[in-house]
């Protein structure tokens, strides 16, 4: 406990960079119990139906808090990032329809809109605060929208709940008992509050009040935004005047911020407008669907809202230990830095040779995984929506842009500061 209210303190007190606001203003306070709590929780497969897949399964530092693959395998698998295999006894439905994102400095101030397609979002005009898919349903008493972010994937039957009959937390889901006395959240805090450390460790947090599934959420969002803060990169020590980058990483950030026009998306302190953009990203997968819908298409930030103009768009990721997160994209279409930007350099030929070997996928028998590439109506769909400007490059301009996008790389982030759990309350097993 020590140790990590000493790099609390630490945190907090950092230096504000020259013409960036403070460190206090982006990045709120922590409680040191409040993330020791966290990182067990983060850690601890508990949280899972059939208590198996924990935060980590997805979110591990060994692959840049991604899981390393381009769509992932939740409940019914074992392993880790592309190593991880389908359970023969407990075949999973199909995969995860979308890349598992870096956490990196989701607890800053200016993160109020998460998921791929910004489904969560901070909305003062909600009980909660927070606009969610579960509309009216949502409960009050998450601390953020990270907080909220961080628990969804418990209600998901492929991450975390397991299908249909398997557990009490599949049933709950499958009925629709999400949340309320008796809801899938609720069950899910009550085999916490049993565990006799947890229920010590909250009492140094909440007191003596019954755990309330927010207060696991609240958990393990202060523990992400203390462990995956990214905020000393190379790119921020020059910023502040400490160090100077190489002439290579100069010129790329001659051209991010000039000829290539990346932050022309990529803007800001954590290089995301926090927008939504349409970019003729390849597609494959299951799509994005509901259990009745055949198709298996995504047409992200539209399915939110509803408006045509929106289909196919994306939230623009952080930047920020970019090197630490591959596969890139909504889907992990590319595998390298070099093949996505080469991508955003020529969207329309990028799309139209678009190799699926460049996906990295777990063996996983789950039919046609490609069908929507060969769908020339989709295709041209997908083309049709792409925002993109052609821009040419040359490769050693690509060198360039990679030199300075590794500057953008904070070493204690990607390392994370309290590291993996050897153990955790519940005497499950953590994914090393």
């Amino acid at each position: 406990m020590k140790r990590i209210a000493a790099l609390v303190l630490c945190l907090s007190g950092a230096a504000s960079a020259q013409g960036l606001p403070s460190a206090d203003a982006v990045f709120a306070p922590t409680d040191p119990a409040e993330v020791e709590l966290g990182h067990l929780l983060f850690y601890d497969p508990i949280l899972s139906g059939n208590k198996t897949v924990s935060c980590a399964t997805c979110h591990h530092p060994r692959f840049g808090t991604s899981d390393g693959v381009s769509l992932g395998l939740g409940d019914g698998a074992s392993g880790l990032g592309p190593d991880r295999a389908p359970d023969p006894e407990n075949y999973p439905e199909q995969r995860i329809p979308r890349n598992a994102p870096g956490l990196f400095n989701l607890g800053a101030a200016q993160f109020v809109t998460l998921f791929h397609d910004g489904r969560l979002e901070a909305d003062a005009t909600r009980p909660s605060g927070i606009r969610t898919p579960l509309g009216e349903d949502m409960e009050v008493g998450f601390a953020s929208v990270l907080s909220a972010q961080s628990m969804f994937p418990v209600l998901s039957a492929d991450e975390m709940a397991g299908h249909y009959s398997e557990n009490e937390i599949s049933k709950a889901v499958r009925l629709g008992l999400l949340t309320g006395e008796g809801g899938a959240w609720d069950l899910i805090a009550r085999r916490v509050e049993e565990i006799p450390v947890y229920r010590q460790r909250f009492d140094a947090v909440i007191g003596a009040k019954p755990v309330h599934f927010t207060d696991i959420a609240n958990a393990i969002a202060a523990f992400i935004a203390f462990e995956w803060r990214a905020d000393d990169s190379p790119f921020d020590k020059h910023l502040r005047g400490e160090v100077a980058l190489s002439p290579t990483a100069l010129q790329g950030m001659d051209l991010f911020y000039g000829k290539a026009g990346c932050n022309g998306c990529h803007s800001g302190q954590f290089q995301t407008d926090h927008a939504f953009h349409a970019i003729a990203m390849p597609q494959f997968g299951p799509g994005k669907a509901e259990r009745f819908e055949t198709h298996r298409r995504d047409i992200g930030r539209m399915r939110v809202t509803g408006d045509p103009a929106d289909a196919y768009a994306f939230r623009t990721p952080s930047l920020r230990n970019v090197t630490q997160t591959a596969p890139y994209g909504h889907n992990g279409a590319f595998a390298t830095l070099r093949r996505v930007i080469r991508h955003h350099l020529d969207p329309m030929t990028s799309l139209s040779a678009y190799d699926p070997a460049q996906a990295i996928l777990p063996d996983f028998d789950a039919g046609d995984d490609f069908s929507v590439l060969s769908d020339g109506r989709e295709h041209a769909a997908i083309a049709g929506a792409s925002e993109l400007t052609p821009v040419e490059l040359t490769e050693a301009e690509i060198d360039h842009l990679i030199a300075f996008l590794e500057t953008l790389t904070d070493p204690t982030a990607a390392a994370g500061r309290l590291g993996i759990p050897a153990h955790v309350p519940s005497g499950l097993p953590v994914d090393q």
